[in-house]
């Protein structure tokens, strides 16, 4: 079998509405001979056996660092893409990539930050979707919810993602930026609105803009997932182990 171009990362935890929507969305977007993994946390629910009837499954606990890296090892493409299970990328994205990674210099980018379902052209979301596209487009920065991709080759050479409870993308990128240049695509990546809804916009806004200071001066990563509050398992440190998934 001819190694596939992507592979793509699906980091899981509790996601059994959404999983297989991540999936369908990567097959659209980068050819039904991509390589997709689904790395799941340990979920309670029945992610890991409603994505095992379609693709790779793999079990970890030890924080979402961890999974990603885990996913990276088994991958075979050239190309990586790091997509959550509440993301979907345009179908334009698979092409744009190859095209953007023609030039020897650009070691990996994102998808420009969208939110899904789409919000009224004059509401709060599309100043959320702004002010998060002017950030990417002025510090060169993302996180996951942008889809980040990168060159295989380029990822294990920076050592891949660290092990962080919380900014484990932004590290990533901020290493990739050391070795070559970060693009950010025209492709768009449709990320659910659940997370501003559930927390309350203007909370989740205030609460974010706050840690992502506090790591940009320093704190430890392990002491903003305290003040995160995160749900019990997502960002757990420990031992990372491993075990398939059959479906």
């Amino acid at each position: 079998m001819a190694r596939p171009e992507f592979s793509v990362i699906i980091p899981t935890l509790e996601e059994e509405e959404l999983v297989e929507g991540a999936i369908d969305s990567a097959l659209a977007a980068y050819g039904d001979a991509c390589q997709i993994v689904v790395v799941d946390g340990g979920s309670s629910d029945r992610t890991a056996r409603v994505a095992a009837r379609r693709v790779e499954v793999l079990v970890t606990s030890g924080g979402r660092g961890p999974q990603l890296n885990r996913g990276a090892e088994r991958a075979r493409g050239a190309i990586l893409v790091f997509l959550h299970a509440d993301t979907r990328v345009d179908a334009s994205s698979g092409q744009e990539i190859i095209r953007r990674l023609s030039r020897p210099e650009i070691v990996g980018g994102c998808h420009r930050f969208q939110l899904d379902p789409p919000p009224p052209s004059v509401s709060r979301w599309r100043l959320l979707e702004a002010a998060v596209n002017l950030r990417t487009r002025i510090l060169g920065t993302a996180t996951g919810d942008q889809a980040i991709f990168v060159r295989r080759d380029r990822f294990h050479e920076v050592g891949g993602f660290p092990d962080y409870p919380l900014f484990e993308d932004v590290a990533l990128v901020r290493r990739l930026r050391r070795v070559g240049t970060f693009t950010t695509l025209v492709a768009g990546a449709r990320t659910s609105r659940r997370r501003w809804e559930e927390g309350g916009f203007l909370r989740t806004v205030a609460l974010h803009c706050w840690l992502r200071t506090a790591f940009a001066l320093g704190v430890e990563p392990v002491r903003l997932a305290d003040w995160y509050g995160s749900p019990p398992g997502r960002f757990a440190s420990g031992t990372l182990t491993d075990e398939r998934v059959d479906p």
